[in-house]
């Protein structure tokens, strides 16, 4: 990536944390230490076609989620294996690291770039957050990273499309049954015509997918023909 005089001063005084060890980024002027490029565990085929969760059968198609429950979107992508990326992911949450979202969407797409552009995406979306968690975390991560995808591949962003309207529970500790009513009417619609065809939604973490389908049953409401998602990171299992 090509560095600006400004931006090569502002990596001087204020020095690039690396998204694997969080230290100053070594060698100077670049996203990831050299010694910590190989660190997260990338996903490998054979995947999911609906979800994207590495399957442990070559034979198998589907994960055991997406045999027994159907989702309300067509079909997701996902870069890492969750636990081996979860401290990086929670740093770029919860404490302020928004520049790792530099390097992750650099990773997204050129893993999953032909996926992305061959789903002619009209639009990126990312998962909103509540407005009250917004102005707790000072910004949303999942837009962070749906910009900076979007920058790389020229894909418009529409983050203002869908809202989230209910403070919901914190997802990681419900099963699944509670995941899908504390999601129940937690999304709305912010305009009266929406003129997509074909969306990416875009988000951190995927496990169960109540967060995608919750926000995939109110774009299709909403006249979307097509619905994908790319996540950074995807769980084993429920």
């Amino acid at each position: 990536m090509i560095k600006t005089f400004p931006g090569i001063l502002a990596d001087l005084f204020y020095p690039r944390r690396c998204p694997v060890c969080d230290r100053a980024v070594s060698p100077f002027g670049s996203l990831v230490c050299e010694t910590c490029k190989s660190k997260f565990t990338y996903i490998k085929q054979p995947y999911c076609m609906k979800c994207g969760k590495e399957l442990a059968e070559e034979t198998a198609e589907y994960c055991s989620d997406c045999m027994h429950r159907r989702h309300f979107f067509d079909s997701g992508r996902a870069l890492y294996a969750y636990k081996s990326a979860a401290d990086s992911i929670y740093r770029f949450k919860y404490r302020g690291r928004q520049e790792y979202g530099v390097y992750y969407a650099v990773c997204m797409a050129a893993q999953m770039g032909g996926w992305i552009t061959a789903c002619r995406p009209d639009a990126l979306i990312p998962v909103p957050i509540h407005a009250s968690k917004k102005r707790v975390r000072g910004y949303n991560q999942a837009d962070v990273l749906a910009r900076e995808i979007g920058r790389l591949m020229g894909i418009p962003i529409e983050s203002d499309l869908i809202r989230r309207v209910r403070k919901t529970a914190p997802m990681k500790d419900l099963p699944l049954a509670e995941r899908q009513n504390n999601l129940k009417r937690a999304f709305k619609i912010c305009r009266n015509d929406v003129k997509l065809d074909t969306v990416i939604i875009i988000d951190d973490i995927y496990t169960t997918g109540s967060t995608i389908d919750a926000m995939s049953y109110e774009l299709r409401r909403a006249g979307v023909k097509r619905i994908y998602f790319a996540a950074l990171a995807i769980g084993s299992g429920l």
